[in-house]
């Protein structure tokens, strides 16, 4: 019977992951099997006891759930940086965004704008406080396209029917995305850099398996396809 190793990760790092999973299966003979989506969601499903070995969240989310016993000490590795970038569907041209007043104008000649929960997901929350401090948060939300995460709102813009979509989440779910394509970071007043982190689950039934696929994951193997998917060190 194939080992199974369950977790739940923020879908910053789907692209990751999903890439490494068949070197795992090689290596171990074991299967991962989980779901990724808003940091805060996948919180959520963690703390109604759905099984995780492995769980990938934000740095400071991890800080916490260590500090409060909820995972296992010193098995925390930083996977690296996180930007959060605009994006438009692929063919598109690009609109003028590194600017803040760029940015206010690209937002309010598109005519839907797509991004990932702005309760719960951590690119929703700072591009709709990004957008409230630019003054167009009210008058464009009639246009807001939200989804419960940044690879599901890219993969709606990718096949958006309107003339001139636009989106906005983090780099690697651009990245991730076929059918979009990065325009450039938030503008460096907005900037928002994300560090995600994995850890092994104090509930773990496969502890040193979650702990051997987090060397995969954060090792020398796999820091050139980091880089790729869009992770900083």
């Amino acid at each position: 019977m194939t080992t199974t190793l369950h977790f739940l990760s923020a879908g910053a790092a789907q692209g990751l992951v999903k890439a490494l999973q068949p070197t795992l299966a090689q290596r171990a003979g074991a299967e991962a099997a989980g779901r990724f989506g808003a940091v805060g969601a996948m919180k959520e499903a963690f703390e109604a006891a759905e099984p995780c070995d492995l769980i990938i969240l934000t740095a400071a989310m991890i800080d916490a759930m260590e500090a409060a016993g909820a995972l296992r000490r010193g098995s925390a590795r930083p996977l690296g940086r996180v930007r959060t970038g605009v994006a438009v569907r692929h063919g598109d041209a690009p609109p003028a965004v590194g600017t803040p007043e760029a940015l206010r104008d690209a937002l309010r000649a598109a005519d839907s704008i797509y991004f990932p929960d702005p309760v719960r997901a951590t690119a929703g929350i700072h591009f709709a406080s990004v957008m409230r401090q630019l003054g167009v948060h009210d008058e464009l939300a009639s246009r807001f396209r939200t989804f419960p995460n940044g690879a599901t709102a890219m993969r709606e813009l990718a096949s958006a029917a309107t003339p001139h979509p636009i989106g906005c989440t983090q780099v690697t779910e651009i990245l991730y995305t076929q059918g979009v394509d990065l325009v450039a970071l938030l503008p460096p007043q907005y900037e928002l850099a994300t560090v995600y982190t994995a850890a092994v689950t104090q509930r773990a039934a496969q502890p040193e398996l979650a702990a051997q696929f987090i060397d995969l994951i954060t090792g020398p193997m796999s820091a050139e396809l980091r880089e790729r998917s869009g992770f900083e060190p």
